[in-house]
């Protein structure tokens, strides 16, 4: 990227740039990768299917809460099925790949905002960038945390 950036024009230029880098990185062709396997695996759609439908069960159930009838039941069920789902290898690799765009998106976000000023907060969504100044905090290391 260049060093000096003289109008909106070349600043959209600038992060056009970044987001074909983003692109043509190894993270996001892992990524990509990991998404198409799994869109491609019966087994991993057919969990992923049942999970969705249990989940909207269990939503229906949580709006009385322990009171419904098939609350320990469907709570149990919805557990289960979500354990079994996470545990299918294509399922599992793709979420993993998934969690590397985050942080990588994470902290592209958190190196644009530092530049612009070491206040401003982002929002990364993951507790542990947070609590660094160089993350989430946006006290400007007032707080004392590295």
């Amino acid at each position: 990227m260049s060093a000096v950036i003289s109008t909106s024009a070349d600043l959209l230029e600038e992060a056009a740039s970044l987001g074909e880098f983003i692109l043509e990185s190894e993270v996001f062709i892992h990524y990509q990768t990991a998404r198409e396997h799994m869109r491609n695996d019966q087994e991993a759609q057919r969990l992923i299917t049942e999970f969705n439908k249990m989940k909207d069960h269990y939503e229906d159930v949580q709006r009385f809460g322990k009171y419904h009838p098939d609350y320990k039941t469907i709570t149990r069920e919805v557990r289960s099925i979500k354990r079994e789902m996470d545990m299918h290898e294509t399922i599992a690799t793709f979420k993993k790949a998934e969690r590397e765009l985050e942080m990588l998106l994470n902290q592209i976000s958190a190196e644009i905002t530092g530049v612009v000023s070491p206040t401003i907060k982002v929002p990364t969504g993951n507790p542990h960038f947070d609590a660094s100044c160089g993350g989430g905090c946006g006290t400007g290391n007032k707080c004392g945390c590295s």
